[in-house]
């Protein structure tokens, strides 16, 4: 049914609709989308940060971060890293003061499969933004959801008070292990779900309640509000706004700016598909989840095993795109040529 111009006008954009029933946080490390687009929080990662940190806008960023790993010294490889940290913490110092919020700042994507090592640089760059006058309330740890990534968010957030938000969620299994370990807030993917059964199945298109995705979050969703879990469910990685409309409702969805553009062009009515009165009526049996069990439920789901490694590999290879620039930075032009 067609709307005509004039309710057009009145009616509000999708996105300011969606804003009245869900966080909106911007999934970009680009200043001038989160100033146009007003979410309350941001999220960052490797491929957004190597992407911004190649744009002319934000070379005074790359060249700050770069000092401070020359001045802290050491072996190349410890300067580099330093400087990565480094240039992270800067962006989201930036982004910090364009939102109210808070801003996501991931933990290097190889240390996936350590504990200690996640902590050890979770801590480290909570210190990085201390130095600049952030404070940890502003800031949420990202970290891959292995079975380790969850353990250290346990402690992070038990030991250190340090809130985790756990990336790269493709199953319900790492999402029961989320609940149970008490991290502040979860990313399931939902546009890499249905790219995985798009390239594995007959099925190429989904209807948005049909699509795989949205029914992960949406059962997600409806689990920890029938079980009163206080991570907040954040919806993230979509591939067109019928995903993002089909989560309206989820506590926090993460959308990039292309999609904030299109949803603040859309004037169709919004109501919400997720709440906590049809979450604890829903038929789910509450479950228990040590290591061995964790592993076995994951390792069940194909998908989510797939797209945990390709999502670990992804930004581990942007990571080291983004470390080899900041090297071809600090060693190939001594003396400032």
């Amino acid at each position: 049914m067609s709307v005509s111009p004039v309710k057009r006008q009145k009616m509000e954009s999708a996105l300011d609709q969606l804003k009245h029933h869900t966080t909106v946080v911007a999934d970009t490390g680009d200043f001038n989308a989160i100033d146009e687009y007003k979410p309350l929080d941001a999220t960052t990662n490797p491929s957004l940060i190597l992407a911004a940190a190649q744009m002319p806008a934000y070379q005074k960023l790359v060249d700050d971060a770069v000092a401070y790993g020359k001045k802290l010294g050491g072996s190349e490889e410890e300067q580099i890293k330093n400087a990565s940290d480094k240039l992270f913490v800067l962006f989201g110092a930036e982004i910090l003061k364009r939102i109210p919020g808070r801003v996501s700042t991931e933990v290097d994507a190889r240390l996936s499969f350590d504990k200690e090592g996640m902590i050890q640089r979770a801590r480290r760059l909570i210190d990085l933004y201390k130095e600049v006058g952030v404070g940890k309330d502003r800031i949420l740890i990202k970290l891959s959801s292995t079975w380790e990534g969850i353990q250290a968010g346990r402690v992070l957030e038990a030991e250190y008070g340090i809130h985790c938000n756990m990336t790269l969620l493709f199953s319900f299994a790492q999402a029961v292990a989320c609940a149970e370990a008490g991290v502040t807030l979860i990313s399931p993917f939902v546009g890499r779900i249905l790219d995985w059964y798009v390239a594995n199945g007959d099925k190429k298109t989904y209807e948005p309640s049909e699509d795989p995705g949205v029914k992960s979050v949406t059962k997600i969703y409806n689990y920890y509000k029938k079980f009163g879990y206080k991570t907040i469910v954040m919806g993230a990685s979509f591939r067109n706004t019928g995903q993002i409309k089909a989560l309206t409702g989820c506590d926090y969805l993460t959308i990039s700016p292309k999609l904030l553009a299109e949803l603040s062009k859309e004037h169709v009515k919004l109501t919400p598909t997720l709440s906590v009165k049809e979450a604890q009526a829903c038929n789910l049996e509450k479950i228990h989840l040590d290591e061995k069990a964790f592993r076995w439920h994951h390792n069940e789901d194909q998908m989510a095993v797939e797209k945990l490694s390709d999502g670990i590999r992804r930004f581990a290879a942007d990571a080291v795109k983004l470390e080899r620039m900041l090297k071809e930075r600090m060693f190939s032009t001594e003396n400032g040529k």
